[in-house]
């Protein structure tokens, strides 16, 4: 098990990074300082903290509409913060509020990458949001590999919903779709078995896939929404990484629908003062 979360993070770390590089040179990925804000939107960054570490995280909502929804987003291997703040924007417009983090190791995030990490990281961001917004509801959407975190901590959390996005039924079968030999199978760590995990969870979930998506496929989705009776949104033309590279009310505008049904709205003004924004 200790090769196994050796091996973890050296991938993990060295797929990210050349994965943000990549970013970076192309243009793909902006600081949140550095776009202009729309009118009706709050954007606030905030520290979250996880054991030892401080998670850089961004919060974003709607100020001249009512908050729809609460939602913590697990983003994936190849993103951090910066690349989410288009969607973030567009899920304000449609009335839901989100918070997105980074892992340690990821960003700003000080510390490593690693597997039992990301995990104790997503319980710690969303007992910060609870206190951010206190009574309200919210559910957790998980994103890519995100996905495998967002389904393993939904009975550790006190979750209203649970949305997997690009989303895939197990790390070993992720690994072997991204072209690891099914021969080097021992070699990847046994971890996120996503479709276990949603046979024991007791929230409404749903599966959002991308019909074009080449790196995980669409029936993966199938199989996972076959696991919980999961409702599903297969989403034409859609590629793995288009719904935050290129966001589109097309695929998070449903989204934010499904969630919104029966859930409490934000308490307006309720935000723990103990709590404040970076600045």
């Amino acid at each position: 098990m200790r090769s196994h979360r050796y091996t973890f993070t050296i991938a993990l770390t060295g797929i990210s990074r050349l994965l943000l590089a990549r970013d970076w040179l192309t243009g793909r990925m902006h600081r949140a300082s550095d776009r202009p804000l729309p009118p009706d939107i709050a954007v606030e960054s905030h520290q979250i903290p996880s054991g030892k570490n401080r998670l850089d995280g961004v919060w974003v909502r709607p100020t001249q509409i009512p908050v729809r929804a609460t939602v913590l987003v697990c983003h994936g291997i190849g993103e951090t913060v910066e690349h989410w703040l288009g969607v973030q924007e567009l899920l304000a417009a449609h009335g839901a509020a989100s918070l997105v983090f980074d892992y340690s190791g990821y960003g700003r995030s000080p510390g490593r990458i690693d597997a039992a990490q990301c995990e104790a990281d997503s319980i710690a961001a969303f007992e910060y949001l609870e206190r951010l917004v206190p009574g309200s509801e919210i559910a957790i959407l998980g994103f890519s590999l995100g996905s495998g975190i967002a389904a393993a901590i939904t009975s550790r959390v006190r979750a209203s919903r649970l949305v997997l996005c690009a989303g895939f039924t197990s790390f070993r079968a992720a690994a072997h779709s991204l072209g690891i030999p099914r021969g080097l199978g021992p070699f990847v760590p046994p971890l996120w078995h996503v479709e276990q995990a949603l046979r024991d969870c007791l929230l409404p979930v749903l599966v959002v896939h991308g019909e074009k998506d080449r790196l995980f496929p669409v029936r993966m989705a199938a199989e996972l929404a076959e696991c919980c009776h999961a409702e599903t949104i297969i989403v034409p033309e859609m590629g793995h990484a288009e719904p935050y590279n290129r966001p589109q009310t097309a695929y998070w505008g449903p989204i934010v629908d499904w969630i919104e049904s029966n859930h409490l709205p934000c308490p307006k003004d309720s935000a723990d003062p103990s709590l404040e924004p970076m600045r």
